[in-house]
């Protein structure tokens, strides 16, 4: 052995968690944890006995201690309630699992090393994004929170909770050495991980600028500010767009997104009343829904319609004007039935 293996192992970290069962959560923090510079070849002890793992240098899931200065982040114990807003770490009130807490502390720097940048204000976007599409469904699912009673709680995108149970053994297995299935757990874990945030670093972060500059120019197309057009609009803008509402307290709220299709024609989006909901500030005219073509022009008398979806969400027109006029008339309409009432 040389003297720089020698060195290697001297100041190799040791990362503990329990043994026996393995769950999405110290799954998932051991692999954020093995993605840092100062764990990134740490061994994983999994056992529960107190002695081995007050010889680690950190310990995730067991031990029934949350103290950051010590490193220890367990979640377990009767009197720990805490979520990433009671501790600081953002808006989310889900109690958080291991998972959550190792991203609570390292997360920030987790997004600094997997994305090569030390932009803050990417960081901070990027953090906050995996944590409400990520790692806030394994907080949930591993405290049995349930996902709603009405309004959902959080997002489940992954079913990831659920995949990563099924890699332990069997009861009635031959091989009950659970290492090396905890192994291809945190690599499949890992896996998503790693390609949801390059998602998300290389694709949905880019479509902000496009749509914070359509907000900027939303004047121009209306003096409303209610009709927004999106140049590009092959891109995600929906979250954007209502992140960027709520950061600039617009008012009035935007009502209509106008963007081109894959053909080049026009189509006309109402704003949902929140992400993932299938409601909306103001809809396309009622009497225009489940109408297309020629018989919605006569109808609406705006040249070029081609439909209205028959919920109301949705229509498309031939020409930029056309998909305007659209808007227009429907915001008008909806404007005098609110002075109405």
């Amino acid at each position: 052995m040389n003297g720089t293996e020698e060195k290697r192992q001297c100041v190799a970290k040791t990362i503990g968690t329990h043994d026996g069962t393995f769950h999405c959560d110290e799954v998932l923090a051991c692999w954020m944890l093995r993605q840092l510079p100062e764990y990134h070849n740490s061994d994983i002890v999994r056992t529960r006995n107190p002695e081995k793992l007050s010889g680690c240098d950190i310990v995730v899931d067991v031990g029934a201690v949350y103290d950051p200065a010590v490193h220890r982040y367990d979640h377990h114990q009767r009197e720990f309630t805490g979520t990433m807003q009671s501790l600081g770490g953002g808006k989310w009130v889900t109690k958080l699992s291991s998972a959550g807490l190792v991203y609570l502390h390292f997360g920030k720097q987790l997004m600094q090393e997997l994305c090569k940048t030390k932009d803050e204000s990417t960081i901070t976007i990027l953090y906050n994004k995996m944590y409400e599409s990520f790692v806030e469904e394994v907080d949930a699912v591993d405290n049995g929170i349930s996902q709603c009673d009405g309004e959902h709680r959080y997002r489940v995108t992954t079913q990831l909770g659920s995949r990563v149970a099924g890699l332990n053994p069997a009861w009635n297995s031959e091989d009950k050495d659970p290492q090396p299935r905890f192994e291809k757990a945190m690599q499949m874990v890992g896996t998503e991980f790693s390609d949801r945030l390059a998602y998300f670093k290389d694709s949905w972060l880019s479509a902000r600028d496009l749509v914070e500059k359509a907000v900027k120019e939303r004047h121009e197309v209306d003096p409303s500010g209610e009709i927004v057009l999106l140049k590009d609009g092959g891109c995600p803008w929906k979250e954007h767009l209502m992140q960027i509402e709520e950061e600039q307290n617009l008012q009035p709220t935007i009502k209509f997104m106008l963007f081109t299709d894959q053909s080049g024609k026009y189509r006309v989006q109402t704003i949902p009343d929140r992400i993932g909901s299938f409601g909306f500030r103001v809809g396309l005219l009622e009497q225009w829904r489940g109408i297309r073509d020629a018989e919605l022009s006569k109808l609406s008398g705006i040249e070029g319609c081609i439909f209205v979806h028959t919920a109301g969400f949705i229509g498309g027109n031939a020409t930029y004007d056309g998909a305007l006029q659209m808007a227009r008339e429907s915001l008008k309409a909806h404007h005098a039935s609110a002075m109405e009432s």
